[in-house]
């Protein structure tokens, strides 16, 4: 045990107190408000572990929270060692260590990074007990840990009410989900198109992938058999067992864990149902032999008719490697670039609208013959910045019922993706677009991720993502993942200074220019989407009182080969009188004028006019720590009025590179 002497860690970005607890008081959360303490687990139980010998003392139990969404995602990690090693590294001391602090590090996987979050291990209780997620033995704290690392990504554990499986499993795995209805299903009497061809029924697939992946199966809306289960509740499934019943039928049954475990189930299939009868008393007494606390079995049809959508995570491979739901090829090329929808820009809306060719587009090289999904992840629509440092949506203060659909609706935008093979390079965008795509989502989906699986042929071909609405502002991942060798692009785009129609007016021009660098851990620190964002250089401009706003041009250029530029852009933001704010308070307050979205180019420019002032120039790359460097040149429209102006603008110019250079 710890020496007494020695003080365990408390985490004071993620505290144990109402603030950690709750974001709204929405929830039916609130009520405990009072009730719930913190404890850590040598204060719950004599003998803490973080995972135990026995895979079933260690599977997920819910609590008072409702994150079912959360926990089912959990589930996958036991089913692969290495990912469960990459969402939460060995080697951590545990309570029986001598090296013991207080504190655990997990990885979640965000907006396509990895990201470590330390939390100290209080946990929350009631009535010295824990209050929210557990695993069957209770002094297994690997769940109610990794739960907290998640809540404390949010922002609160009010914030994970309510959710969905699918964005928890890429969270979990860096991977893809994909969510599958049973309504069609149900009614066609299990024959469905799909991406793997009419023969392929759900459940049929789901026999093939059970041993690959996590499965989850969710009710929307309360019947017959879930009754006692609620509404927006997600379950595991399991096992799939196919049988031949005494009169020589085909049977397929599912095994399905609820995450409360407890068994509330009513279908026939229960111990002591009617269906039982319909096979062998062995293989009855076999199968329920098998079920543990809170699972049941379902036959195909009951499942169908019960469960509205199933959500499948895709396997992935010790080399870190997705493999395809449908061909199980391992698609071992990858490529992902940010995008950003910007008004009156890049956000022209879906097909129906005249602007949808200003979209955002993407090239897509492939080399061979491939099988390849194409993911369009975009961030919550309302974001604010979580006590790790991640950006989350908060929750909103009304009393609308706590579901899947609520969330999307308010936190994410409709958005679709389709892509068109081209002939070569340079083409004729509005052509091309005018001409039907050789594939494309359905609809645009109030969905945190879309994708599309493609049989692609080699040659070039243009993604396009899009939001349903035109004008509507919003910043995306676009992802590929492949089974053969593909090369991702940006189509280049015009400045938005020429865009807009801003030409560099005739003149003379007084140029100075500034040299900088983005180091990774100092003065890398991403876009505005970032809460590093602060860190980044930051070059001070004066503008000299004048007859009127000055005409200034300002460049951003990066030192690199044009294959390997980064995404990058600049804001410039305007000191208010006095000086009042710091940097890092100024750099959160919103700028004056910006050059974004960043683009992968060489260099961007934005021609402006500014009043008389002080201002702050402030160059950045999409993602934090993106190293490189760069030159910023601000060219000033020299007014030959008076040489004394020309003078003081010099003067002042070069004041400010001094002092910039200095800085960084």
């Amino acid at each position: 045990m710890r020496p007494p002497s020695r003080e365990l860690f408390r985490d004071a970005d993620f505290p144990a107190s109402d603030s950690s607890l709750f974001s709204s008081f929405s929830t039916p959360l609130a009520q405990f408000r009072e009730d719930i303490t913190w404890r850590r687990p040598q204060e719950l139980c004599a003998a803490p572990r973080l995972f135990a010998d026995d895979p079933q003392e260690g599977q997920v139990k819910q609590g008072l929270l409702g994150d079912c969404w959360l926990l089912c995602a959990c589930a996958a990690l036991q089913k692969s060692q290495h990912l469960l090693e990459q969402v939460i590294p060995p080697g951590q001391p545990g309570w029986r260590d001598p090296a013991y602090r207080g504190s655990f590090t997990c990885r979640v996987w965000q907006f396509g990074r990895w990201v470590e979050v330390t939390i100290d291990d209080r946990l929350p209780c009631l009535a010295g007990r824990l209050c929210f997620s557990r695993c069957q033995r209770e002094d297994v704290f690997w769940l109610p840990l990794l739960e907290k690392v998640y809540a404390k990504v949010y922002g609160s554990y009010e914030c994970l009410w309510a959710g969905q499986v699918a964005d928890a499993l890429v969270d979990l795995t860096g991977g893809l989900a994909e969510r599958w209805s049973l309504k069609d299903e149900a009614r066609t009497g299990g024959r469905q198109d799909g991406p793997g061809g009419s023969e392929h029924r759900t459940c049929r697939r789901l026999l093939r992938l059970k041993d690959r992946c996590l499965i989850s199966c969710s009710v929307l809306s309360p019947r017959a058999g879930a009754r006692e289960s609620g509404e927006f509740h997600a379950f595991i499934v399991s096992d799939v067992r196919e049988l031949r019943g005494r009169a020589g039928q085909g049977l397929l049954l599912l095994r399905i864990r609820n995450p409360w475990g407890r068994r509330c189930w009513r279908g026939p299939w229960r111990e002591g149902g009617e269906g039982w009868s319909l096979v062998d008393p062995a293989d009855e007494a076999a199968l329920l032999s098998q079920l543990r606390e809170g699972e049941f079995w379902v036959e195909e049809a009951e499942f169908l008719q019960e469960f509205d959508e199933v959500t499948v995570g895709f396997p992935v491979t010790e080399a870190g490697h997705l493999q395809s739901l449908y061909s199980e090829k391992e698609l071992c090329h990858t490529q992902e670039l940010p995008g950003a929808w910007v008004k009156g820009q890049s956000a022209g809306g879906c097909r129906n609208n005249s602007g949808f060719p200003s979209n955002p587009k993407f090239w897509l090289r492939v080399s061979e013959p491939s099988e390849v999904y194409v993911a369009v992840l975009q961030r919550p629509r309302v974001c604010t910045a979580g006590r790790a440092g991640r950006t989350r949506a908060p929750v909103t203060g009304d009393r609308a019922p706590w579901g899947p659909a609520r969330l999307l609706s308010k936190d994410y935008q409709a958005v679709g993706l389709h892509i068109w093979k081209v002939e070569k390079r340079r083409v004729s965008l509005p052509r091309v677009l005018s001409s039907p795509p050789v594939a494309g989502t359905v609809c645009h989906a109030y969905a945190r991720e879309v994708h599309l699986r493609c049989e692609l042929s080699p040659g070039y071909y243009l993604a396009v993502p899009s939001t349903f609405l035109k004008d509507v502002p919003g910043h995306f991942l676009l992802r590929v993942f492949s089974s053969g060798r593909v090369s991702l692009s940006a189509v280049k785009t015009a400045a938005p200074s020429a865009a807009s129609g801003e030409a560099q007016p005739a003149g003379e021009w007084e140029t100075v220019q500034l040299r900088g660098s983005w180091r990774a851990g100092r003065t890398a620190g991403g876009s505005r989407n970032f809460a590093s964002y602060p860190c980044n250089p930051c070059f001070p401009l004066a503008v000299p009182e004048g007859a009127g706003p000055r005409c200034i041009r300002i460049t951003l250029r990066q030192h690199c080969r044009d294959s390997e530029c980064h995404p990058i852009g600049f804001h410039v933001f305007q000191v208010p009188d006095g000086g009042s704010l710091g940097a890092a308070q100024l750099l959160l307050q919103d700028p004056l004028l910006s050059c974004v979205p960043h683009c992968h180019t060489q260099e961007v420019s934005r021609l402006c006019h500014l009043s008389a002032g002080t201002y702050r120039i402030v160059p950045s790359t999409y993602l934090p720590d993106t190293e490189g460097a760069f030159t910023v040149t601000i060219a000033t429209r020299i007014d030959r009025r008076s040489i004394h102006s020309q003078e003081r603008l010099g003067q002042l110019l070069q004041e400010a590179s001094f002092m910039a250079v200095m800085k960084t």
